[in-house]
């Protein structure tokens, strides 16, 4: 597959420098390390969200008022490391407290614990919130083994509008902890991505197959079977959706649907149009809807479908003003 890149080795810390050279009164790169961090920090919580590259603008692109104050980077689909995390939320740390939210993925987990760990040494408290959001990656019992994916989004607005009331590190993780367990996704592949180190496929699929639940990375799925028009395709989806996240008659959600990378707006908007059919005949009210790609994994072809169930306390965060640079909220 064709990148635009140099050394394969330089991408990362390339495209780090590329981004801020775009934004340089908005961020600055932490000394010696893969980390971003906003240059005017607030005396409150800090949130550090963090995972590998690969995915943008997930996850430097959720750096910014009412979203996180810093982010830790790892190399394409692979976690920070544990100095990066601990850099990071040293360099945004104003004396109350760290809060950490990021996927479920084994080597973040990992990685930011051991990050936690040097930090509390250093007498810098903190906590983590992991996004599990993933319905295909593990059964309802095990829902603590799911992966993150695009429904982080949510999950990052919620944690940095709790930050920005100026609310404890403890109210501020259990807030972002319930956004996490009403925050639901289904994806489904098309085409495979690619690693730039490699430039080959990280899959293989058939002409005419799909695959339910794919991970970001290439994880298998619940799935695979032939192409379908996008009407019974979203059907599916929402079906499962609908299941897992016991969706009920009134409830009130916030609707994202995520392009995987090379998955156009034309095709978004097609599926957001049944996605609405649906949840109206079942009475579920759509509070707000984001159609972009705003968790991708390189070129990939396909999309994901993530809700958050709203209650007050949820939407009333939910509708605080937040600016990124790939998203805005009034």
């Amino acid at each position: 597959m064709k990148k635009i890149i140099n050394n394969p080795e330089n991408v990362v810390t390339e495209m780090i420098e590329g981004y801020i050279a775009a934004y340089p009164e908005r961020y600055s790169k932490v000394e010696g390390v893969n980390g971003l961090v906003k240059n005017e920090l607030k005396d409150k919580v800090a949130v550090v969200v963090g995972g590998g590259s690969g995915h943008e603008p997930m996850f430097l692109g959720f750096v910014g008022e009412g979203f996180a104050d810093g982010v830790a980077i790892g190399n394409v689909f692979a976690a920070p490391p544990p100095n990066v995390v601990q850099d990071v939320a040293k360099a945004v740390n104003k004396g109350k407290g760290v809060l950490f939210v990021y996927g479920n993925y084994a080597g973040d987990v990992l990685n930011f614990d051991m990050g936690a760990e040097m930090l509390d040494f250093e007498g810098i408290q903190s906590k983590t919130v992991k996004v599990c959001d993933d319905v295909a990656s593990a059964s309802k019992d095990n829902r603590s083994e799911r992966r993150g994916i695009a429904g982080n989004l949510f999950v990052f607005k919620i944690a940095g509008a709790a930050s920005e009331e100026g609310w404890d590190l403890e109210k501020v993780a259990s807030v972002t902890q319930k956004a996490a367990d009403q925050t639901f996704s289904i994806g489904v592949a098309l085409t495979p991505g690619s690693i730039p180190d490699t430039g080959k496929p990280t899959f293989e699929l058939g002409e005419d197959e799909i695959e339910f639940g794919m991970g970001i990375h290439g994880e298998p799925g619940i799935e695979r079977t032939k192409m379908m028009e996008a009407d019974e395709l979203v059907s599916k989806m929402v079906d499962i959706l609908m299941e897992e996240s016991d969706l009920q008659e009134n409830d009130e959600v916030v609707l994202l649907i995520n392009g995987l990378g090379s998955t156009t707006l034309l095709e978004q908007f097609i599926v957001n149009r049944k996605v609405n059919e649906l949840f109206s005949k079942s009475k579920v009210k759509i509070y707000d809807t984001e159609v972009n790609s705003h968790c991708t994994t390189q070129e990939m072809g396909g999309l994901s479908i993530s809700i958050m169930k709203l209650d007050d306390e949820l939407k009333e965060l939910y509708d605080k003003p937040a600016n990124t640079p790939f998203y805005n909220k009034k």
